[in-house]
């Protein structure tokens, strides 16, 4: 069975067949901060920046801006639609001027995109292009450029049924410091 085991490992290698990756890598130190509802040029729609390298165990953290907004996950081909089990920062944070109090922060988990965009309907924020990606491929169409587009000819923008519960991430106070068990 021992001669088996080795001979299994030693072809993956070969072969380049690896494990998967752990589902939570441990916290690299590494802190990537997001503006949501930036009110620059962009009028309150826009993630500032909008295209973010992480590796995993990076942790993201959005500041919200007024008036209203969230972050959901989606997917390329379907902005403004959240991804089933996808991340959801709720709709937690309004404020009427200055950054909120509370920020939402997710760690990342691998190297793949990250398609996010703001959910609220009041103004339209997904189809005025207030959308972002975490680790873009970098190849045209399937960039932040194409999922900007591709977000303006969406309907309507959708949230998880509960918008108020977080998933994927966490509230926190905006000084505050939390291990980063979740």
């Amino acid at each position: 069975m021992v001669a088996f085991t080795s001979i299994a490992f030693a072809a993956a290698a070969i072969f380049g067949l690896t494990t998967a990756a752990p589902a939570d890598p441990p916290y690299t130190g590494v802190t990537k901060e997001v503006i949501v509802g930036f009110t620059g040029a962009n009028k309150g729609f826009a993630f500032e920046p909008n295209n973010v390298v992480a590796q995993p165990g990076d942790k993201m953290r959005f500041i919200f801006h007024p008036k209203n907004h969230s972050i959901v996950q989606s997917s390329f081909d379907e902005p403004c639609k959240p991804l089933e089990g996808g991340i959801f920062s709720g709709f937690n944070f309004a404020t009427k001027e200055g950054p909120a109090p509370n920020v939402f922060e997710f760690k990342v988990k691998d190297t793949k995109p990250i398609w996010l965009y703001c959910s609220q309907t009041a103004g339209n924020h997904c189809q005025q292009g207030m959308v972002m990606v975490i680790n873009s491929p970098f190849s045209p169409p399937k960039d932040i450029n194409g999922y900007t587009a591709l977000s303006k000819l969406t309907e309507v923008s959708t949230s998880p049924a509960d918008i108020f519960t977080p998933i994927g991430g966490a509230i926190v106070a905006k000084n505050a410091t939390k291990p980063w068990g979740y």
